[in-house]
């Protein structure tokens, strides 16, 4: 997850661009909500989604809401500044899952010190990301915690944002730094925390008791996804510059030269490239400067989702995959498809 990563002055005024309120009160709600729309770029969407659509708030009162998993018929997701972990079922009972889910008692306002993107194992436990402890933890069926991954070659990472497994069963995640954000310095250089031990900002694969680090050249690794046959990687850069990129992953799990899928240097609006997720077409729907954007395979824009606050990652939910969820600043939206999404390796309907 990344603020909106064009300027200090944004960070520090983020609640009038729709970052919450800490006093808010978190509730479920059903509105359809006609500042959130969606436009078509090409005749293509017709058969994704249908031309008349609507869009629902299922939820609002957070911080900022991120990292969404579907899982035994409720959204799981983390409010990355409220320091809690909620579920909402399909019928719109909003409950507190974990209370202090990014490892601390509390950290400072505007700080993206809580949790962030979970997914489910094999097993059945939860695999979830907390920023502050910079670190990945296992949930158990009672919600019990204990560290999964917290270190790279003897050095504690930066702050762990987003993960998924491969079909080969390999876990990938992003390690950007913006879980060391101070808000009292909104201009200091990340890359030159003192509390930064790894000197890069990686993505990783984790198989079989081996962590491999097998990017190391992007400034801000985020979100990240596979192409339904697992032949392609893709992953969001946020700034510097603002990107997708895409990588052919090798028989070893390693993956080759970066290409770029999409630049989005260039495109206006609110937000950065950052948590998205692939159909099961494998068109890309990927947030960004503007909302999100469904990207074809081959990166055609079929079409634009623009939301009245700054959206940040999506889910795919229901029984049958075929709900998108987002979570966008304070809210969480709802929207039916015509198709599934490309479902986890581990989905728990």
């Amino acid at each position: 997850m990344k603020l909106l990563g064009t300027s200090a002055l944004v960070m520090l005024t983020g609640i009038a661009l729709g970052f919450g309120d800490m006093t808010a009160q978190p509730i479920a709600v059903k509105e359809v909500m006609d500042t959130a729309k969606l436009v078509r770029r090409s005749p293509a969407l017709d058969a994704i989604v249908a031309p008349d659509v609507k869009i629902e708030r299922v939820a609002k009162g957070f911080v900022f809401t991120e990292g969404p998993m579907w899982r035994q018929g409720a959204l799981w997701f983390s409010d990355l500044r409220g320091n809690k972990m909620y579920s909402l079922s399909a019928d719109g009972k909003l409950r507190v899952m974990l209370e202090k889910a990014g490892g601390v008692d509390s950290f400072p306002a505007g700080a993206n010190g809580g949790s962030n993107a979970m997914v489910t194992d094999k097993d059945g436990t939860v695999l979830m990301m907390q920023h502050s402890a910079r670190r990945i933890v296992r949930l158990d069926d009672k919600l019990a915690l204990t560290p999964f991954l917290t270190a790279y070659e003897g050095k504690q990472f930066n702050s762990p944002n987003d993960l998924v497994f491969s079909p080969d069963g390999a876990l990938y995640f992003t390690d950007p730094p913006y879980g060391l954000f101070n808000p009292a310095d909104p201009n200091a250089d990340l890359d030159k925390h003192p509390r930064r031990a790894i000197n890069f900002n990686g993505v990783y694969r984790y198989k079989d008791g081996k962590l491999t680090a097998v990017i190391t050249d992007l400034k801000r690794p985020n979100g990240l996804a596979f192409s339904p046959d697992g032949k392609t990687l893709y992953v969001a850069n946020s700034e510097n510059p603002s990107a997708y990129y895409r990588y052919d992953v090798k028989a070893d799990g390693s993956v080759g030269p970066r290409q770029v899928f999409a630049d989005l240097s260039k495109e206006s609006g609110d937000g950065v490239p950052d948590g998205f997720k692939v159909d099961s077409q494998g068109n890309l729907w990927a947030s960004g400067q503007g909302g999100f954007r469904v990207y074809s395979p081959k990166g055609e824009v079929l079409g634009q989702i623009i939301f009245p606050e700054v959206a940040a990652n999506l889910a795919w939910g229901g029984a049958d995959g075929k709900t998108a969820y987002f979570t966008a600043s304070t809210s969480i939206y709802r929207m039916t498809m015509k198709i599934p999404g490309q479902l986890p390796l581990n989905f728990r309907k």
